[in-house]
């Protein structure tokens, strides 16, 4: 006798009136090649207002506008990951530099610092860390942050080309509560992906308690980092309502209030609009 699959539950519901934001998400890359528009239209259609696109190196910042272009809603940054210092020539920097001049493009990032996986050299995604972090600043654009087991070295960097007028987020967060007070003194965002619904995630547990809702995104980072129910599968922007609902029961607060303030936020460090019907 065959096994009936287990059901997962369904998406939390949103309050009439209420939507959130993704705020990250790869929605280039080729986990969405074979459903992307249908991957869009299960966000919008389980409340999200906005998706911003990431660009991680040139291609992947072209296509992001690209997709920005083509609908109404989703939003793109551009910039070139720590994984890619190593092979980001001049003629790559020039066209980023290029692209973030397009309507639709919002921030730039993601940049930083990844010791985990440390693909290119460490000085090297120092060097390639700052230049950014400079043209961002030229740019006026809000900074999007890739801190990985490098907490250090990126506050240092970013500490010494302070102040940002134009703001950040770092980025899928991954640090403590100290590390958080440390970024939020820079004027930064905390960034929440849906690795705050798994049972062992206390750390980030905590960190998503006590950030001040003025400070506090969420995100998805798909097609990786996916939230439980789904934890293991593809991640998508629709998902990121189970990391709203897990901030919202671990605050011990409506899911339209958490929803309230982190679209505010979105919406004011992405200079976001309201979508218009239809992707």
């Amino acid at each position: 006798m065959s096994k009936r699959k287990k059901r997962r539950p369904p998406l939390p519901a949103l309050p009439s009136g209420a939507n959130v934001i993704d705020t990250h998400c790869h929605l280039d890359m080729s986990a969405y090649a074979e459903d992307r528009r249908q991957v869009i239209e299960r966000g919008f259609a389980a409340g999200l207002a906005a998706i911003v696109t990431i660009g991680i190196d040139r291609p992947s910042s072209e296509a992001a506008v690209r997709l920005a272009a083509r609908h109404d809603g989703v939003y793109a940054s551009v910039g070139s990951h720590p994984h890619h210092a190593a092979e980001t020539s001049e003629a790559d920097y020039a066209a980023i530099k290029a692209l973030a001049s397009h309507d639709k493009v919002r921030a730039y990032g993601e940049i930083g610092l990844d010791y985990v996986k440390d693909y290119a050299p460490r000085q090297v995604q120092i060097e390639h860390f700052i230049r950014q972090v400079r043209m961002a600043k030229e740019l006026s654009l809000p900074l999007i942050i890739h801190d990985r087991e490098a907490h250090d070295d990126t506050m240092a960097i970013l500490r010494a080309h302070a102040p940002y007028p134009d703001g950040g987020v770092m980025h899928c967060f991954s640090g403590d509560m100290k590390l958080a007070e440390a970024v939020m003194a820079l004027g930064f965002h905390i960034s929440i992906p849906g690795v705050v619904t798994f049972n062992r995630a206390e750390t980030m547990q905590e960190v998503a308690r006590h950030v001040p809702l003025s400070r506090l995104l969420i995100e998805t980072d798909g097609p990786f980092l996916t939230p439980e129910p789904y934890r293991g599968k593809r991640n998508e922007p629709a998902y990121v309502l189970y990391t709203a609902a897990k901030i919202a029961a671990i605050r011990k607060m409506e899911i339209r209030t958490l929803a309230q303030w982190t679209t505010a936020n979105a919406r004011r460090l992405f200079s976001l609009e309201d979508r218009c019907e239809g992707p």
